[in-house]
């Protein structure tokens, strides 16, 4: 088994740097409208993947992801346009403003659970949208405009596989099966000794982060920020692409972050049916895959080779007969021993 993920691993790192090195050859290369879209599905992946692993692999149902978003891009936004200061230290800022968002927000609120916590989540972006719109220093109801265009695809790209890679890692270590017992059942999790609240607090804060770098990329590319840009619409929009893609997904939540960016992109001249066609969607997806398109699937080498198979009809290779042991009878190295026969050898008699 081990042999077989080290080349996994090293195939996967491959594909990483080819994929890298082609996005930046074809990136600049690419006319302004499509460069923006590559960027928008770069930072939704972002946001649906954090926000999967609070919703889909914890088991909370969350509808302030919005908010922490607001919270990075607003805090990246500051430091680099009020402060002066780089990009580096302004994305560092903007995770560690999310992350103490996130632990004032989620200890008190995650002692709640269903409609409860949901609502408890969609007042914090609610409120931080209203606190955003009253605060001269960050632009009011105006927002912040001229921020320098800092967000490169080298950025885009690292810190989006950082993202997948951290909540990959995370939900298949052994943390990770603490998330998926409070997402199954709370109170036997209790039971077998998972503290369940700072579980949930854990997953709550990883999610704000990747929400709040994520806000801070999208500010950074695209100009200027406002409030209504942070709206409850935009965290019912990441909400699809996680419930679509599959809860408890990462491949389904990159898979329908990149469709519907796409599709939404293509209906720009239909831009007020665009929430109605993605309602449609999702409940199309629920009729005939309650699950989501990928359930709590993933795509690895294993589960893509299987499909190969199967599309081919081709069967994997039965397995030979076990190899003789050196010292089994009939083996070419097996040893002359003396012929035990009654009560001795032949030799004996």
């Amino acid at each position: 088994m081990e042999p077989y993920l080290r080349k996994e691993n090293l195939a996967v790192g491959a594909l990483l740097v080819l994929g890298f090195l082609a996005g930046q050859a074809l990136v600049p290369a690419l006319n302004p409208y499509l460069q923006a879209q590559v960027f928008t599905v770069g930072i939704n992946i972002i946001l649906a993947v954090s926000l999967n692993l609070i919703n889909g692999f914890t088991g909370q149902f969350s509808l302030g992801h919005a908010g922490f978003m607001a919270v990075g891009a607003y805090t990246a936004a500051v430091a680099t346009t009020r402060l002066g200061l780089p990009f580096a230290l302004a994305l560092l800022m903007a995770a560690a403003a999310s992350a103490l968002m996130g632990v004032l927000v989620g200890a008190p609120t995650l002692r709640l659970r269903g409609d409860y916590l949901a609502i408890a989540t969609l007042g914090f972006g609610e409120i931080l949208r209203s606190v955003l719109y009253n605060v001269d220093y960050v632009g009011g109801a105006t927002g912040l405009f001229g921020i320098p265009r800092l967000t490169s695809w080298a950025w885009l790209f690292v810190l989006t596989v950082l993202t997948v890679l951290a909540v990959k890692n995370l939900v298949n270590s052994t943390r990770g099966l603490a998330l998926k017992a409070v997402r199954d059942d709370e109170i036997a999790a209790e039971d077998v000794g998972v503290d369940t609240t700072q579980t949930k607090v854990l997953a709550f804060v990883l999610g704000a982060v990747f929400a709040g770098v994520g806000g801070a990329l999208y500010a950074h590319y695209f100009f200027v920020i406002q409030p209504t840009t942070f709206s409850f619409l935009k965290s019912f929009e990441i909400l699809v692409y996680v419930v679509l893609g599959g809860l408890g997904s990462i491949t389904g939540s990159i898979v329908s972050a990149t469709l519907l960016t796409l599709l939404s992109a293509a209906l720009q001249q239909l831009a007020a049916l665009r929430m109605v066609l993605y309602g449609l969607a999702l409940v199309l997806v629920m009729i005939f895959r309650p699950g989501g398109l990928f359930g709590t699937r993933e795509v690895s080498f294993e589960s893509m080779g299987q499909l190969w198979r199967r599309l081919t009809g081709r069967q994997p290779p039965a397995p030979g007969p076990a190899p003789l042991s050196p010292l089994a009878p009939g083996s070419p190295d097996a040893p002359d021993l003396p012929e035990v026969t009654g009560g001795g050898t032949a030799q004996d008699r």
